[in-house]
């Protein structure tokens, strides 16, 4: 799929490996229309990018809100939606049981609220909205990325949410790209591992030192433009389909 020209839509934009993505995506020549659910820093960061960007306040639980995101997105170019990568996710530690209680529910249906029906919701719609398209030369009518997490492989203690909703979208990744198949739409995940987002930079300098030390090489932690750059190959590479994709400098994680 051809990045110059494209129009695409980054859900969780604002910040993180999504604003590297957005970037990196209008620094390739598309046209992207940044979702997120906060609305400052959303729309300071399309303002920074200039005209070829755009930015729509989105919970990504609310299927009206993305609807209007991807309809927005859509607009931006004649040829409509062809590119969109989803980020936004979150994540609680808690243990399953422990002297004092059971994990909360309440906390374990936001953490899939969020990371699994959000993705799908952001996914099922986006796709939709690709099917509109006119193929391009080699019949791609568009490109969809999620993001997953190593930990959908490698949860730690106190991720059972998070690895549960991340181990969802690692399974609907390979049934969502032969569901779209025959509509020349791609999808893919990609499985990032210990990065530099905003998550860690509240964690402890020494936290922080120990964490980059535990990956094998590099033995730093991955910068959210690595991950953007990653996305862009993706979309770039028609033979990358339905595959999740780790990007976690060999890193497994220990259970603590």
């Amino acid at each position: 799929m051809e990045i110059l020209g494209a129009g695409a839509l980054v859900v969780g934009g604002a910040s993180g490996l999504g604003q590297a993505t957005a970037r990196a995506l209008l620094a390739r020549g598309a046209h992207v229309l940044i979702a997120d659910l906060d609305a400052d820093r959303g729309a300071a960061l399309a303002a920074e990018l200039g005209e070829r960007a755009g930015f729509a306040a989105t919970d990504v639980t609310r299927a009206d809100e993305v609807e209007a995101a991807v309809a927005a997105a859509a607009a931006l170019t004649p040829g409509g939606l062809r590119i969109a990568v989803h980020c936004a996710g979150i994540g609680y530690a808690e243990r399953l049981a422990r002297p004092r209680g059971a994990h909360r529910l309440e906390s374990f249906e936001k953490v899939v609220a969020v990371n699994l029906i959000g993705t799908f919701n952001a996914l099922r719609l986006a796709s939709h909205a690709m099917l509109a398209n006119e193929p391009d030369a080699a019949g791609e009518r568009g490109v969809c990325i999620i993001t997953a997490s190593i930990a959908a492989y490698d949860g730690q203690v106190g991720q059972i949410a998070y690895a549960a909703s991340k181990g969802g979208v690692v399974a609907m990744t390979l049934p969502a790209a032969r569901d779209l198949a025959e509509s020349g739409i791609r999808v893919n995940a990609i499985a990032p591992g210990l990065f530099d987002t905003p998550l860690l930079a509240a964690l402890p300098a020494e936290a922080r030192e120990q964490l980059a030390a535990s990956i094998p090489f590099p033995p730093r932690l991955g910068r959210p433009a690595e991950f953007a750059d990653l996305a862009c190959h993706i979309v770039a590479n028609e033979m990358l389909n339905g595959e999740v994709i780790r990007l976690d400098g060999a890193l497994r994680m220990a259970p603590r």
